[in-house]
C-alpha cells in the first residue's frame, strides 16, 4: 500500500470533524425521556419482550414499590442455587444445565447421558480446521477467535441458511460442543505464536464432562484434581445464562429477529460479550486486585485497605475511574447469587491450592467496598459483589489464563444464547427496530464549489 503524506495528520483532523459533528447536547436525553440504555430513570431495564428461560430476581413489588431482596436466579423455573445443590456424587451440572436451557426441563439419566453422547461425538472440529482456521492467523484476542471461527464453521454446514428449528438445534448442539475446543487451540497458538511457547494440541475426549475437557485442553500434562474440575464446572452452570435483557443476549434476540443465520447472530453476541463492560469485567477485577497488592504491605490491615478502596471511589487510585470493580449490579442489591455461590466454592479451592490469604483479602474488600460504596454516593440500598468479583480469582487458582477469562464466560453462555435463540424463532416474534429521534439541523445542499472547510475547535476537545 502506498505510503501518504500527513496522513496522521488527515485522521487527527477527521477524529475532531466526528467528535464535533458527533456531540449531542446531554441535557436532550432528559428533555426527549430517552431511555439510555434501556433503562428507566430509576435504573429498572425497559420492557422489550418475554422469556420462559430464566428469570433474574433482584426486586419484589410491595405496595406499588420496588423493594430489593436477596437475589435470586431461575433457570427454566428452577432455582439455579438448587440446581448447583443437586450436582452430587461426582456429576457435573454444565451438560445437565444446557438441556435444561434447551429443552425446558431437567434430564433423566437416560436422557442426560444420551445428551452427553452427542455433545461428546460432536466436539471435534472439522478436519484440518486447526490448522486452517485457527492456526494459521492467530489472535492476541481469544474473543477474535471464537467469533472467527463461528463465522467460519457456516462455510463448512451443508445449509447455514436453514433457519428450521431442527437445523438451528443441530447448530446450536454443535456449537455447545466446540466452544470449549476452539478456545482452546485458539489459546495454544497464540502462546506458540506471541510467547514462543511449545504448540501443545490435545484431543478432546468424548467421555470427559465440558469442564474436565476444558482443562485437558489447556494443561500440557492433561491433569486435574477432582475439586478443579468441579468448581470449573460451577462456574459455567452459573455464567450459562442470565435473562434475556443482558447485553450479549438481548443481542442474539435482535441478531435474530432479521431472519438471519445462526453462525451471524451468535458471532454478534460474541462481539458483545467482548467488550469489557460486560464479559471482560473479570479481568478488570483481577487488575484492580493486582494494583492493590502492590499498594498494601499487610493483607489483614482493614484501615488501609478502607484507605485504597477510598481512593479508588476518588478517582485517585488504579485506572482513576471512580469504581471498585466487581461491585454492584444493575439488578441485584443484597447479594448476587451467581457470586454467593462461587464465594462458597473459591474458598474451599483457595485452602487446597494454597491461596487462602488472597481469598480472604477478597472477603475484606467485598465487605468494605460495600460500605465505603453506600456511604459515598449516599445510597439507602446495599451494594453487593457480583458474579465477576469471584470468578477471577477462581479462574486464577485453576490455571486458567487472563485471555481465557472471557472465552470460559463464552463457553458457558452460548448455551443461553442459543435458548434465547430458538425461543425467539418459535415465537417467530418481530424485527427489532427501536427509534432514535434526530436532534440536528437541516440544511442547504452547496455545490461543491461553494464549500469552506468548517474546521472545529480543536481545544474543545
Amino acid at each position: 500500500m502506498k505510503e501518504l503524506k500527513n496522513y496522521n495528520e488527515d485522521i487527527d483532523t477527521y477524529m475532531h470533524f466526528c467528535m464535533d459533528s458527533g456531540h449531542i447536547d446531554q441535557k436532550l436525553y432528559t428533555k426527549f425521556d430517552v431511555k439510555r440504555g434501556l433503562r428507566e430513570s430509576n435504573g429498572k431495564g425497559v420492557l422489550t419482550g418475554l422469556t420462559e428461560i430464566s428469570d433474574v430476581v433482584g426486586f419484589e413489588e410491595k405496595d406499588g414499590e420496588r423493594v430489593p431482596v436477596d437475589g435470586r436466579l431461575y433457570f427454566q423455573g428452577y432455582d439455579v442455587k438448587k440446581l448447583c445443590e443437586g450436582f452430587r456424587d461426582g456429576r457435573h451440572g454444565f451438560e445437565e444445565t444446557a438441556f435444561l436451557l434447551l429443552f425446558g426441563d431437567l434430564p433423566t439419566e437416560e436422557q442426560l447421558d444420551r445428551f452427553m453422547e452427542i455433545l461428546g461425538n460432536l466436539r471435534p472440529l472439522p478436519e484440518n480446521f486447526n490448522r486452517d482456521v485457527i492456526m494459521k492467523a492467530p489472535s492476541r484476542n481469544i474473543m477474535n477467535m471464537l467469533q472467527r471461527s463461528v463465522l467460519t464453521l457456516y462455510s463448512y454446514d451443508e445449509d447455514p441458511d436453514d433457519i428450521d428449528i431442527r437445523h438451528v438445534l443441530e447448530q446450536s448442539l454443535s456449537l455447545i460442543a466446540r466452544f470449549p475446543v476452539i478456545a482452546a487451540y485458539s489459546y495454544q497458538s497464540f502462546r506458540h505464536k506471541y510467547m514462543d511457547s511449545s504448540l501443545v494440541i490435545h484431543r478432546p475426549k468424548a467421555e470427559l464432562s465440558t469442564a474436565e475437557n476444558i482443562l485437558r485442553l489447556l494443561r500440557p500434562d492433561c491433569k486435574f484434581t477432582e475439586l478443579e474440575a468441579k468448581v470449573l464446572d460451577i462456574c459455567l452452570v452459573l455464567h450459562a445464562e442470565h435473562g434475556g435483557g443482558n447485553n450479549s443476549t438481548f443481542t442474539d434476540h435482535v441478531i435474530t429477529t432479521t431472519g438471519t443465520d445462526t453462525y451471524a447472530a451468535i458471532a454478534g453476541s460474541l462481539g458483545s460479550l467482548k467488550g469489557p463492560r460486560h464479559g471482560g469485567a473479570n479481568i478488570k477485577v483481577q487488575k484492580m486486585f493486582a494494583d492493590m497488592k502492590q499498594h498494601l504491605s499487610d493483607w489483614e490491615n482493614e484501615d488501609s485497605i478502607r484507605e485504597y478502596l477510598q481512593k479508588l471511589l476518588d478517582k485517585e487510585g488504579f485506572d482513576h475511574s471512580g469504581l471498585i470493580y466487581g461491585m454492584g449490579h444493575a439488578v441485584y442489591s443484597y447479594s448476587d447469587p451467581r457470586a454467593v455461590i462461587l464465594k462458597s466454592y473459591a474458598k474451599a479451592l483457595s485452602k487446597e491450592n494454597g491461596f487462602y490469604k488472597e481469598f480472604e483479602l477478597y472477603e475484606r474488600v467485598e465487605r468494605i467496598a460495600g460500605e465505603l460504596i453506600m456511604e459515598n454516593r449516599n445510597r439507602t440500598k446495599p451494594v453487593c459483589a457480583n458474579v465477576d468479583f469471584y470468578s477471577g480469582l477462581v479462574y486464577t487458582m485453576l490455571k486458567i489464563p487472563e485471555e481465557l477469562f472471557t472465552p470460559m464466560f463464552a463457553i458457558a453462555r452460548i448455551s443461553g444464547w442459543s435458548a434465547h435463540r430458538i425461543e425467539e424463532l418459535v415465537n417467530n416474534g418481530k424485527i427489532i427496530r427501536p427509534a432514535y429521534k434526530y436532534v440536528g439541523t437541516h440544511k442547504e445542499y452547496l455545490p461543491i464549489e461553494s464549500r469552506e472547510p468548517d474546521y472545529p475547535d480543536y481545544s474543545d476537545f
